[in-house]
């Protein structure tokens, strides 16, 4: 598969390119992510799709194992933390959703999924040429714009309890297609490739071996702490956290816990709408 950047196809009429956006190549993503043993152990891409996410709590649902992959050409109706809306022209990001079974881990340990999708999305960024850092808990900042969401949910089902992990990375989108100011993506940000197939393999090879070391460690929070704090924007910031409560915490981050809770004026906080109010110095 190429990993070069993808070239824009000539300006339409009214003089805006449109990037070229070519399908995901499904018998070249087998090959390479279902080979060796590894921890992934099905890969489905659809068309479209109201949710990755849904179509993966739904395979729980019937009991599927481990290391399965959905990721699809368009969604339609994706939803990102605090349930908010995640929408994207078709193939212009990578949506994909991974069904995880950290049986090892204690469930308390398992708020650092996010956290560790997190590290694994600013790493390919990093790959790609993209100079990126976490905003607390897993947004992924270029600049103080978003270029991902990441949902996590827990599923039950026969074979026991479950982690769904979604991914929704902006790729191609262009400054006109931006669903809010602040976002961004990898084309805006000068990344070397915006390939999804390409991005998808870095993806997958990051969150596989974080997610094996944390899992082999029995979810000792020692093993990604470090690894987060060192690209979380967040810490040394003045930040307003609107709590889900309908209240309003105004202080200085100083720290992530070993749970992953971010500490705000001495408080640890588990949920909440953070904004930078002061950057970090």
């Amino acid at each position: 598969m190429d990993a070069s950047t993808s070239a824009p196809t000539p300006a339409s009429a009214a003089g805006t390119p449109t990037p070229d956006r070519p399908p995901l190549d499904v018998e070249e993503l087998r090959r390479a992510l279902l080979a060796g043993g590894g921890l992934w152990t099905a890969v489905e891409v659809s068309s479209t799709t109201a949710s990755t996410n849904a179509d993966v709590v739904a395979a729980v649902a019937q009991g599927a194992p481990e290391g399965l992959v959905v990721t699809t050409e368009h969604q339609t109706a994706g939803r990102g933390r605090l349930d908010r809306r995640w929408e994207a022209p078709p193939r212009s990001g990578l949506v994909v959703s991974v069904l995880l079974r950290p049986d090892a881990v204690a469930l308390p340990q398992w708020t650092w999924l996010p956290l560790l999708a997190g590290i694994a999305v600013d790493l390919t960024a990093r790959d790609c040429g993209v100079a990126s850092g976490l905003k607390w808990p897993n947004d992924v900042l270029v600049d103080g714009r978003k270029l991902c969401g990441i949902l996590v949910e827990r599923a039950e089902g026969p074979a026991g309890a479950a982690a769904v992990l979604g991914i929704g990375l902006n790729l191609t989108l262009t400054q006109e297609e931006l669903p809010v100011p602040t976002a961004t993506s990898f084309a805006l940000a000068g990344a070397t490739t915006t390939d999804r197939g390409v991005v998808l393999q870095i993806l997958l090879g990051h969150l596989e071996r974080l997610y094996r070391r944390w899992v082999a460690g029995a979810g000792d929070p020692t093993l990604l702490r470090a690894d987060y704090l060192e690209r979380c924007v967040t810490l040394g910031s003045t930040v307003q956290v609107d709590l889900p409560d309908g209240s309003v915490l105004r202080g200085r981050a100083d720290d992530v816990d070993p749970l992953g809770r971010l500490v705000v004026a001495g408080r640890a906080i588990s949920a909440g709408d953070v904004t930078h109010v002061r950057p970090a110095r």
